[in-house]
């Protein structure tokens, strides 16, 4: 069963879509569509998509970043992360954008670790988490403002932050995604 499990694409017949909700970063959509004998209605986060990072330097330590999400009141750790906003931007330059943007890093070596869809019960979001290595300052550093002004860095061992989620110290789920299979990469040998 094991190489067996996997998402299926289902297709539905959506009678009406609508967007009743437009927000600066994303959109609230309501659906109406047929499923078995019934009309059901769902209202979702209609979202571009985001990237993350797990920047690995040398010593096999990833870089965290600390800051403020104002959802959930917390100034919480997480992966250099960002949005797909850029009208046709590979995955992976936006995610060459955002490391560079949160933490003025570059990387010369790139791994895809996969795609997630974080919340697929109320939104259209997913995230495509990358393992960046080869690490080095940009050029120059740049200017952050709003939540991002006060980002705190700090270079933590992949296996001290593997404890720090398996005791449930951190909770931003791309984090943990991007930990445990950066983790699993190492076991493997990869």
């Amino acid at each position: 069963m094991t190489n067996d499990l996997r998402d299926e694409p289902f297709d539905v017949e959506v009678s009406s879509s609508e967007l009743v909700y437009r927000g600066y970063v994303w959109d609230v959509r309501e659906d109406r569509f047929a499923y078995g004998d019934e009309e059901l209605v769902r209202h979702y986060v209609d979202h571009t998509g985001a990237v993350a990072i797990v920047a690995m330097d040398d010593d096999g330590r990833i870089l965290l970043i600390q800051q403020y999400r104002h959802p959930i009141r917390s100034r919480d750790w997480e992966i250099p992360a960002g949005l797909l906003d850029v009208e046709g931007e590979d995955p992976r330059d936006a995610a060459r954008r955002e490391l560079a943007e949160e933490a003025d890093l570059e990387a010369e070596h790139w791994a895809d670790l996969g795609t997630f869809a974080l919340t697929p019960g109320g939104s259209t979001e997913t995230i495509r988490i990358f393992l960046a290595t080869g690490l080095s300052a940009t050029p120059e550093a740049f200017a952050r403002e709003g939540e991002e002004a006060d980002i705190r860095l700090a270079w933590v061992p992949l296996d001290e932050a593997v404890h720090a989620v398996t005791e449930g110290r951190v909770h931003n789920a791309a984090m943990v995604l991007g930990i445990m299979l950066a983790a699993e990469r190492r076991r493997a040998g990869a």
